[in-house]
């Protein structure tokens, strides 16, 4: 999805698991009512970014919904994402905090893609509340 844009910028490791704006953005998908999250843990294998978080929406006006609400959270924090895709659809958008990418899935796309399995060696842990 990132196309070939150079070279990725790095921010050094947060000191706790995922820092504030993580936690941030957990609560976020957790205040929108998100299901079926869960975080995995890239560190080791992938220089992409060191956490996906990955949830779902039930429409895609909800997926907008959580996207937006991560995206308005972490702005209030000072945090931007550095890139986003596929808001104005609504069926997977991506929000990409460098550290940490958020997926947030139509279940229909979700079950399409199956990043769960294709990060199958990534440790897990889901989200409580969803």
């Amino acid at each position: 999805m990132r196309g070939g844009r150079g070279p990725r910028p790095r921010r050094p490791a947060p000191a706790s698991d995922g820092g504030a704006e993580l936690a941030a953005a957990l609560r976020a998908c957790d205040e929108r009512k998100a299901v079926e999250g869960l975080v995995l843990d890239l560190h080791g294998l992938s220089d992409a970014t060191d956490r996906f978080v990955i949830v779902s929406g039930t429409s895609d006006t909800h997926v907008r919904a959580i996207a937006e609400h991560v995206m308005e959270t972490l702005r209030r924090m000072g945090a931007r994402a550095h890139h986003v895709e596929g808001l104005a659809a609504g069926r997977w958008v991506l929000l990409d905090y460098v550290d940490f990418v958020v997926h947030v899935f139509h279940p229909a796309l979700r079950e399409f893609y199956q990043l769960e399995r294709l990060w199958g060696d990534a440790p897990r842990r889901p989200l409580e509340g969803s």
